[in-house]
């Protein structure tokens, strides 16, 4: 859990457009720094040896005049001299930097300040070598290199002057069939035409083409679309697919995308490529109202038009921080694409925008459609996100218990005692992680897990040391697999191999859906883990900015992205329970225990949702079970996601593109839950939420029964701590398990409920899902889906429910159902396949405008009626 502090890498923006000429070649550096200016291209330096690691961060690290001979920590300056505009367009956007050791097995970590003393890079994971960027840079700079864990080890440190090169005109153009050759003097390029509309662009101005990726994160790649040809437009190429046309300009070589009308565009590059000492970047004209989304896990924000977007692994969890980002990017326009590397890259949206990795190549896929469509070609082929188990979607709990310096010694199986209290306190609970704490260990392992199993609760563990023992712990009962930061190894392959790796040794080891966590990862993570953003001290303000960070994160297919409740290191009672109740909404949630302090008292607290007393015990119990009441809801998105790659959490633009308001900042702290609940979280101390936007139709207030049309600002809405603002979309068709279920296995299985929001013009349809829950049989087709669908008319309302189609293990033969239907007035009879139901089976609450109705056991091979008939 508690790691060394790292600030963002710093990557500049690139604006303007500047040829720069090569640098110097490299020299030695002075024992105490160095200069890099037009006269000097490149520096090195030797540290001393290290007979022992800080095993700390900067703060293990002594004053400079207490350690003048570096043999703590290594000190180094660097002077920068650059003509003004140097960093202009640059694809690196600022001096490389990075420092390499002889043992791999070692680690240190790097830092960089300016001469005001403001850390403005660092790499400090356990990469070889630790690399950063000092973003444009100019003056001098403070480099702290300190040895974090070493054994008789020193390094290399070495800097450069990124010079750049334009692409210049064509020199020849050939192919057929959707593969087509470009050259520009030194440059090739390459167009694929792909299957479902999509476009692979290369080019390396080496002349042959490179993929360092490989099969690590594309996994097979699309066929070739063969039905193309070209043509001669004189002032460009043309190459036309049925989807679009790829323009091919010849003085200079530049490329742009249009539809197959070759009028409209997608997108067009303003200049030519560009690349450096070790980066390429591609520049396009941004349309009058273009949006820009994706980029993986961005903390604190979804939408990025006039915004620069990095994507690497910073090891900042706060706002900012992007720790779980990807190399792809959503556009309103119609397409979106994505970088196949590993390296780290930064995206600018101004305009022009501007978007490169920190690699000599460029190697893009683009894909067209809207944006769920460019999501779900996106997942195709980097992966989709995977299907959980049903406990995966119930809460779960970390924490060490063996070996807890932070809360004294105690012992694996008293994670038993907390998992009585989720008993005791009618609390859902999913699934522990019983030794999350570096070097916490366990014991009794089956016991443990024999134990929770008893509570309808999972075995989980933190694979801190790697995942060899993964297949006896499986087998012992594990199910949850959670990975370290240090899992990212010697760059973002090793985390993504890792995450595929867990989720296997599970598969591999039992009939269980590997469920892995992970706080780092890279483009095709969605397809094995929940990322996590990270280790995060509560706020206010840290409940705020999580909002964005989670519905922007299914812009780029992840599924499944959270944050602890409540936060890692500081507690308080009343942030806890907002923290909760929002976070009932999204798929996965885990509370975090034993590293808290709280704000008050300043006391070690540990953060199980009943601790703190009431009134704050209900009112986590009334969430938490309401989050389980929607399993079924939330689990029919799981699978649909599978399929499509569109997570349940989305910002109000996924699901209406064409209003603008999605888009303010006010809708910004607001998300969508499904295409049904929209959840306006209150992130300050106050009983009252400002700024609720409500786009188009009417929704109702979930509590009160009250609606809104919108598009409208719902202000001064009334928001007790009991009170999370929630509203339910029109035409709303919601399955849920009965009131007070506290485990999918414990649930009635013979009966479903169905809250239903009838529309007032049309009808509204809906299929449920259902499986197992648990095995992998439903890659089989061991699964059922039942329609539901809903009409209301001058007369009345009509809900039919057909049968449930497909098999799989448990599923029972017939159950009751219970609907809660809401409308204007209270109906004059209810009939159920055409025969009028009794009083006792229906009831009206006109506080709330809601029918209840009861039906009997009914036989799920079969489908039925029921009608609410007004008293028109």
């Amino acid at each position: 859990m508690p790691w060394p502090a790292w600030a963002p890498l710093g990557l500049a923006a690139a604006l303007a457009a500047t040829v720069l000429t090569a640098p110097a070649p490299a020299h030695a550096a002075t024992a105490s720094g160095a200069v890099l200016d037009p006269a000097h291209g490149d520096v090195s330096w030797q540290s001393p040896v290290y007979p022992k690691g800080t095993g700390g961060g900067t703060e293990s690290c002594p004053d400079a005049a207490a350690d003048p001979e570096n043999k703590v920590c290594d000190r180094f300056d660097l002077t920068v001299s650059v003509p003004d505009g140097y960093w202009d367009d640059n694809p690196e956007g600022g001096v490389p930097l990075s420092v390499k050791w002889e043992k791999p097995s070692d680690d240190f970590d790097l830092y960089v300040y300016d001469d005001h003393g403001k850390q403005v890079a660092s790499s400090a994971g356990t990469a070889d070598p630790e690399a950063t960027v000092i973003p444009r840079a100019s003056g001098t700079y403070h480099v702290l290199v300190v040895p974090y864990d070493v054994h008789d080890n020193s390094f290399t440190g070495t800097a450069y002057l990124p010079a750049t090169t334009d692409a210049g005109d064509l020199t020849s153009f050939s192919g057929r069939d959707g593969s087509y050759t470009v050259k520009a003097g030194q440059l090739t390029a390459q167009a694929d035409f792909l299957t479902g509309g999509q476009l692979r662009l290369q080019a390396d101005p080496s002349g042959s083409l490179s993929d360092p990726a490989g099969t690590a994160i594309v996994r097979t790649q699309p066929a070739v679309e063969r039905h193309t040809s070209s043509f001669d437009a004189g002032e460009y190429y043309g190459i036309r697919s049925p989807q679009a046309v790829l323009r091919v300009y010849k003085k200079p070589l530049r490329f742009g995308l249009y539809r197959p009308d070759n009028r409209t565009r997608i997108w067009q590059e303003d200049k030519p490529l560009r690349w450096s000492t070790g980066g390429m970047r591609q520049s396009l004209t941004r349309g009058a109202d273009e949006q820009f989304f994706g980029g993986g896990e961005q903390n604190g924000s979804f939408s990025h038009r006039g915004q620069t977007m990095y994507v690497s692994n910073s090891f900042d969890w706060d706002e900012g921080g992007y720790n779980n980002s990807q190399p792809f990017y959503l556009s309103s326009a119609g397409y979106g694409v994505f970088r196949n590397t590993f390296a780290p890259g930064v995206y600018t949206f101004g305009s022009p925008v501007t978007t490169g990795q920190q690699e000599r190549r460029l190697d893009a896929y683009y894909f067209l459609g809207d944006a769920k469509q460019v999501i779900g070609k996106y997942t195709q082929l980097v992966g989709k996100p995977f299907m959980p188990p049903v406990y995966g979607l119930e809460p779960g709990d970390s924490d060490c218990y063996l070996h807890n310096a932070n809360r004294g010694e105690r012992h694996t199986l008293d994670a038993l005692k907390i998992a009585d209290g989720y008993t005791g306190h009618q609390m859902p609970l999913g699934w522990m992680l019983v030794n999350d704490g570096y070097g916490c260990g366990y014991e009794n392992l089956e016991q443990t897990a024999k134990g929770l199993q008893d509570h309808h609760a999972q075995l989980g563990l933190w694979t801190q040391d790697g995942i060899g023992k993964l297949a006896d712990q499986v087998k012992a009962g594990q199910r949850v697999a959670k990975l370290d930061v240090a899992w990212v190894g010697n760059g973002y392959k090793f985390a993504l191999d890792a995450c595929d790796a867990a989720k296997k040794g599970i598969e591999d080891n039992s009939d269980a859906r590997g469920f892995v966590w992970l706080p780092v990862s890279w483009a095709g993570a969605q397809r094995c883990g929940v990322l996590w953003s990270g280790d995060q001290k509560l706020s206010w303000d840290y409940i705020r900015w999580q909002i964005p960070t989670y519905a922007g994160a299914t812009m780029s297919g992840i599924a499944y992205n959270t944050g602890d409740v409540g936060s890692i290191y500081r507690h308080d009672a009343k942030m806890y329970a907002r923290d909760l109740q929002w976070k009932a909404f999204l798929p996965a949630i885990m509370t975090m225990d034993g590293w808290a302090t709280d704000l008050t008292t300043k006391k070690p607290a540990d953060q199980q949702p009943w601790l703190d007393g009431e009134p704050y015990t209900s009112i986590n119990r009334k969430y938490l079970q309401l989050k389980e009441q929607l399993l079924p809801y939330m689990y029919t998105l799981s699978a649909e996601a599978a399929k499509t790659g569109v997570g349940a959490v989305r910002p109000l633009w996924l699901e209406y593109p064409d209003d603008p308001g999605t888009l303010t900042d006010q809708a910004k702290y607001e998300f969508l839950s499904g295409p049904d609940f929209l959840v306006a979280p209150v992130y300050q101390d106050s009983d009252t939420r400002d700024g609720i936007y409500l786009p188009k139709g009417t929704w109702t207030d979930y509590w009160t029964g009250r609606t809104y049309q919108g598009p409208t600002t719902v202000n001064g809405y009334h928001a007790p701590l009991d009170t999370l603002p929630l509203f339910v979309r029109e035409g709303a068709i919601v399955p849920m398990w009965p009131k007070g279920t506290t485990s999918w296995q414990t649930r009635d299985r013979h009966e479903l409920d169905w809250d239903l929001y009838p529309a007032a013009h049309g009808t509204s349809r809906y299929t449920l899902y259902e499986d197992d829950g648990v095995t992998r049989d439903f890659t089989k087709g061991a699964a059922a889906g039942q329609q539901v669908s809903v009409h209301a008319d001058g007369h009345g309302t009509t809900v039919s429910v057909g049968a449930s189609k497909g098999d799989y293990a448990g599923k029972v033969d017939a159950r009751a159902y219970r609907f809660t239907v809401h409308g204007d007035s209270a109906p004059r009879r209810i009939l159920l396949d055409g025969r009028q139901l009794p009083a006792s089976a229906w009831s009206y609450d006109p506080g709330t405008q809601v029918t209840t109705i009861t039906t009997p056991s009914l036989s799920l091979e079969r489908g039925f009626t029921v009608r609410l008939v007004d008293e028109r």
